[in-house]
């Protein structure tokens, strides 16, 4: 069964909730700005040039920061709510849409007669091959 998201939002906000209790646990606008500023570095580009063949995309880091600041005027316990809300939406968007690591389908249990059972009479015949071998 697929995972809606709402449910993943809500799963996202119970865990990012728990990870962040407290509204000094929110990361500040300094280090989001220092986020975006290492994904625009000389060092990061060449590095997501090389793996990716194109350059960082940073716009991202850049609404972050954004976002941060939109949020200067709340008091702290609106500002940690608004906060975890968005990560818990980018986190559940990431979830339910499709990834590159959706190669395979994860099973509910082992495949039937797998691995196969091995043949009493194998060892034999491979104990007689490196017999002939050391003859």
């Amino acid at each position: 069964m697929p995972l809606d998201f709402n449910t993943a939002v809500q799963q996202e906000v119970a865990y990012i909730s728990a990870i962040h209790p407290k509204p000094e646990d929110i990361p500040g606008c300094l280090s989001i700005l220092d986020d975006f500023m290492r994904c625009n570095v000389l060092g990061s580009q060449l590095r997501s040039l090389y793996r990716y063949g194109e350059q960082a995309q940073c716009k991202h880091k850049f609404e972050n920061f954004k976002f941060c600041l939109s949020l200067k005027a709340l008091e702290e316990d609106e500002r940690r709510t608004a906060w975890i809300q968005r990560k818990a939406e980018w986190w559940a968007r990431r979830r339910v849409t499709k990834s590159s690591e959706d190669v395979w389908d994860i099973r509910s249990e082992p495949p039937k007669n797998y691995p196969p059972p091995i043949d009493p009479g194998i060892f034999e015949e491979i104990q007689s091959a490196v017999n002939n071998q050391e003859n």
